[in-house]
């Protein structure tokens, strides 16, 4: 029997995949438009002209699949949760809506270290309060080896993190890397069964 203070997760989870619905289409939306000069444009000239946006593209989705697996996972690992859960699932959804913004920063300036730190920044916030969800769903258990994915993708954007203070140009091949912490979890739950 669920004690009445809990909150039933599944209201939650309606509404984070209508957020990471939208937040993953709007990475999209900030796609240059109409800035190729050439009147008959070459691969290089759309290759200059895209690039850089749709490797932002590509990286901001794989990142809130990332966060998106991992929060369906946690919502069916605890299917309820304390109002302090629900409003730190809130924050954790709110820096979901944000990475629109940010990668579209990164996007546009993926070489300039302020943003590049802005942006690593960004990603680390958001696996730390994912990881801070696991940690609380996971303390009534005491299955403390669910945390190995979601804190092996944090220590990924932390590096990441460092390595776009040395090397701004750097980190985008350093951040995907931290997709490997949905196999890590995928791996701790089927020894688990």
């Amino acid at each position: 029997m669920v004690e009445d203070h809990l909150f039933e997760m599944r209201r939650m989870e309606s509404l984070s995949n209508t957020i990471f619905g939208v937040a993953m289409t709007l990475l999209a939306y900030d796609l240059p438009k109409g800035q190729i000069s050439l009147a008959s444009p070459n691969w290089m000239a759309i290759a200059h002209a895209y690039g850089s946006h749709l490797v932002a593209l590509l990286l901001g989705f794989i990142v809130a699949g990332i966060f998106w697996l991992s929060h369906q996972r946690r919502l069916a690992y605890a299917p309820h949760a304390s109002r302090v859960v629900v409003i730190l699932n809130l924050v954790f959804l709110l820096s979901i809506i944000l990475l629109p913004a940010t990668t579209a920063l990164y996007g546009t300036y993926f070489d300039v270290s302020d943003i590049v730190i802005l942006y690593g920044a960004h990603l680390l916030i958001i696996s730390v309060l994912n990881g801070g969800l696991w940690v609380a769903a996971v303390a009534g258990r005491g299955d403390w080896s669910m945390l190995a994915g979601p804190a092996f993708s944090s220590f990924i954007f932390l590096v990441g993190l460092i390595v776009g203070v040395f090397a701004p140009t750097a980190p985008r091949f350093v951040w995907p890397f931290a997709f490997l912490g949905t196999f890590i979890t995928s791996f701790v739950e089927s020894r688990r069964s």
